[in-house]
Formats: C-alpha cells, sequence, structure tokens
C-alpha cells in the first residue's frame, strides 16, 4: 500500500481516537504525558541556561541553541520510536495511539465547553466568576476584569487558535513527516508556550523558542482557517465572512498566525474578537478582529463556536480518508 496513504489512515484514525478518548485523568495520574516531559527538560534548561547575569546577546544565542537542540532531539526520538514500531506486527495501531496522545482536540473542545457551563450555573461556583475561573486555564491574559462577553470572547478565540495549534499543526507535521514531523512540532510548540514570551526574563532566551513556533505554524494555520470557512459552508455560518474577514484582518494580528483561524472564526459566525488585553501588570492594545461583529456575546456563542470548530476536525477527517483512498486507487 502507498506509504502516504497509510500514513494519513493513521492520521484519520488518531483523530477519532483522540475525539473519544482525549486525555483521561486516571492515566495521566499514572504515568507522564509526553507533553509533561518535554516541559520538564524545558524547564530545565530554562533554570540552567537562562542567566539574567549574562549580556542580551548570549541570553538570546543560548535560547537558540536550548530551542534548536529541543526540536532536533524531538525529531531523533520520533525517527527512533517509528523505525522501532516499523518492527511490530501492530506497530501501526500502537502509532495511531501515540499520535491520538499528541492531538489536543477533545481536551480542547471539553474546556471550552466548561466555561460556557460555569457562566450558566447557579451558585457560587458559576456565573461571571465561575467562568473567570474556567477561562483562566486555556489562556494566558489576565481574566479578573472581564465581564461575562469578554470571558466569552477568550473562550472562542481560544477554541480557534488552540484548533490550529493542538490539533491542526501536529497533524500537518505528522502527515508531512510522520513522528519525526510530529514530536519535532510539539517540542517547539510546548518550547513556545514556556518561554517564547516578551516578558523580561524571556524576550532574549525564548526569541528564537517563538520564532521556530511561528515558522513550523506557519501553514497549519492557515489551514485551519481554510477548514473553518469550509465548514461554516456546511453548518450554515457565514463562510463569506469568514474569507473576507481572515484575508482583511488577520495580517493585522500581533501574531503571524493565531490571527488566521480566530479572524475566520469570527467571520464565521458574525461576533468580534481581540480588542484590548491584559496580562499581568501588561496590557496590550490588541486589534480588532472582525470589528463589526457583535461584541456582546455569551454561552451559546461558545457552544455555536465548538460545533464549528467540531466541523472543522469532521472535514478534516473526511478531506484524509479520500486523499487517502485516491492515493490508494492510483497506486493499484
Amino acid at each position: 500500500m502507498n506509504s502516504l496513504a497509510v500514513t494519513l489512515l493513521v492520521l484519520a484514525a488518531a483523530l477519532l481516537i483522540d475525539r473519544m478518548i482525549g486525555d483521561p485523568p486516571w492515566l495521566w495520574r499514572r504515568v507522564p504525558h509526553p507533553v509533561a516531559l518535554v516541559g520538564r527538560a524545558i524547564a530545565a534548561l530554562d533554570a540552567r541556561f537562562n542567566d539574567p547575569s549574562r549580556a542580551y546577546a548570549a541570553r538570546r544565542l543560548r535560547g537558540a541553541a536550548v530551542a534548536t537542540g529541543l526540536v532536533a532531539a524531538g525529531a531523533a526520538a520520533g525517527y527512533a520510536i517509528q523505525r522501532g514500531l516499523a518492527a511490530l506486527s501492530f506497530g501501526l495501531g500502537v502509532e495511531a495511539l501515540l499520535v491520538a496522545v499528541l492531538l489536543a482536540h477533545k481536551s480542547l473542545i471539553d474546556h471550552v465547553v466548561a466555561v460556557g457551563r460555569a457562566l450558566v450555573a447557579r451558585g457560587p461556583e458559576g456565573g461571571t466568576e465561575g467562568g473567570r475561573r474556567a477561562v483562566a486555564r486555556i489562556v494566558g491574559r489576565d481574566v479578573s476584569a472581564l465581564d461575562e462577553a469578554g470571558v466569552s470572547r477568550a473562550a472562542m478565540e481560544s477554541a480557534a487558535e488552540n484548533f490550529s495549534d493542538g490539533v491542526v499543526a501536529p497533524a500537518f507535521w505528522y502527515a508531512l513527516l510522520g513522528l519525526p514531523g510530529l514530536l519535532a512540532y510539539k517540542a517547539a510548540n510546548t518550547a513556545d508556550s514556556m518561554i517564547g514570551h516578551r516578558s523580561e526574563q524571556y524576550a532574549a532566551f525564548g526569541w528564537a523558542a517563538a520564532r521556530i513556533d511561528d515558522i513550523l505554524s506557519f501553514l497549519p494555520a492557515r489551514l485551519s482557517a481554510l477548514l473553518v470557512a469550509v465548514a461554516a459552508a456546511l453548518c450554515a455560518c457565514d463562510a463569506r465572512g469568514a474569507v473576507t474577514t481572515t484575508l482583511r484582518d488577520a495580517p493585522k494580528h500581533k501574531s503571524p498566525n493565531a490571527g488566521w483561524p480566530e479572524a475566520a472564526l469570527a467571520g464565521a459566525l458574525g461576533v468580534a474578537f481581540g480588542g484590548p488585553r491584559r496580562y499581568g501588570a501588561v496590557e496590550v492594545k490588541g486589534v480588532w478582529l472582525n470589528p463589526e461583529g457583535r461584541r456582546t456575546v455569551g454561552p451559546a456563542d461558545i457552544l455555536a463556536a465548538v460545533r464549528l470548530i467540531d466541523a472543522a476536525w469532521a472535514v478534516m477527517i473526511v478531506l484524509l480518508a479520500l486523499a487517502a483512498i485516491t492515493l490508494i486507487a492510483v497506486s493499484l
């Protein structure tokens, strides 16, 4: 069978496994998640090499060496695992499970839905305060002053961005380069999330981690926007709005990649994303994506966003299956 077709079928199976099982807490309480292991390595390297007494250029060079080394180590580990699995009769099944572990669609959906449920819940654990606690688990910004609309927008924006970073990008690199590509991407993305900040502590040391992640996420972010637009056409949402908003507003976003899936989701649902936000003591004057859209949003809009992201995930699986079937038919 065509090797690329096999890879695409394994990926489709992994996406389904992830959607059904996700990250069971009982398992990761007993064994460390692979991303958690990468995180520990990054934390140790940060403590060892991010010396604030050194000059800016030296810290930047050290950070570049760490980030490059992490990506290389991820690729090497993926290559070794892939070679080992190839020798097993059940290797493809194990590979599908491993890929599923490194995808995050169900986790994304569960966390975003939890924000909507918290907002409508009664009692001290619900309402706006409950929504703030729930959304704080999935965003890095200061949520203490957000009202219901702000909490809802933050959850929806996170759904869009993490669909790209946690689902489409790892799937893209696995489809392109197999386990070496997948593990290299996860190492880069984890490093970016931990040290790729513009804070005083990481502006130099985390510069390379952020740039590598930007490069690796460039095509997946744009593919994510396209998937959302296709899903919008199938779900009676505003597909044209998704496309026009993305092309017009995505380049305005401070991130070279996050604006693409966010703008597509905003345009498809007719809502406005972005605006000013706070990260600790720093206030960022972010631009509005789809500024003419509704800014008063709530739990119902969160659920609409989740349904659309789920539909985009389904579109991806269908496309993978069709591509695999085509490759098999051509090779016969």
